[in-house]
């Protein structure tokens, strides 16, 4: 990934095809994560602001400055319906760049929700709201609005690098990143895993051994593991 540029909106982004973010939208961080070859984790600090948020949508993405929230105003013009905001700085920062007021006009867009590498506030009222918020920290702190940053540039928010239009789930779990076009493959691969899981979960259930499920004692045995009365 180039170092992106700053001080540049980009209007028109690629976004996958709304049915694959759906059947995506099913399925949980960890699973996704799995069906794509365990990869596409942000960091586990990023957490919901509130139980049992959760999200899933395109990313428009965010380059921010430190202790400025400016360019959030400004990728308010590009959120259409469903979109995901995923905000990332370029330096850490965990100032309170987001709360009640941008979660009210990110709503009137159709914003399905935020993912920040940093921090956000108003709290209580994001969750009156139902608005999820997956964040690096909870900080009470304001912000300027002094310098330029980018919109639609591509991101590295967390340790996941996020290009504009990229699918992004999160949940109780964490925050998955999945290449746009590979939004359809990972859903059928997420749904053949969890149908494999289910399998395993009866047979769990039944009282059957993980040891036994998934031919553990020969490797034990032949490291060494021996049992004693």
């Amino acid at each position: 990934m180039t170092h992106p540029e700053l001080g540049v909106v980009h209007t028109r982004i690629e976004r996958p095809d709304p049915a694959a973010v759906a059947a995506l939208a099913a399925f949980g961080t960890a699973t996704v994560h799995e069906a794509m070859g365990r990869t596409g984790l942000a960091r586990p600090y990023l957490r919901p602001v509130y139980p049992a948020a959760r999200l899933c949508g395109p990313a428009v993405t965010v380059l921010l400055q430190p202790g400025d929230n400016w360019m959030l105003h400004v990728a308010a013009e590009q959120i259409r319906p469903g979109d995901v905001v995923v905000a990332a700085c370029t330096t850490e920062s965990e100032d309170g760049f987001f709360g009640e007021l941008l979660a009210t006009s990110f709503r009137s867009r159709g914003c399905a929700g935020l993912v920040i590498d940093g921090g956000v506030r108003d709290v209580a009222e994001l969750a009156a709201m139902n608005f999820p918020v997956f964040s690096r920290a909870v900080n009470a702190r304001g912000t300027v609005k002094a310098t330029l940053g980018s919109v639609n540039v591509p991101v590295v928010c967390a340790n996941a690098p996020v290009r504009p239009g990229d699918v992004v789930l999160a949940d109780a779990d964490g925050v998955v990143v999945v290449p746009r076009e590979r939004a359809a493959a990972t859903a059928g691969a997420s749904a053949r895993r969890e149908e494999n899981e289910a399998g395993k979960r009866a047979r769990l259930r039944a009282g059957e051994l993980g040891l036994d499920m998934y031919a553990m004692r020969g490797p034990l045995a032949a490291l060494g593991l021996r049992y004693e009365d």
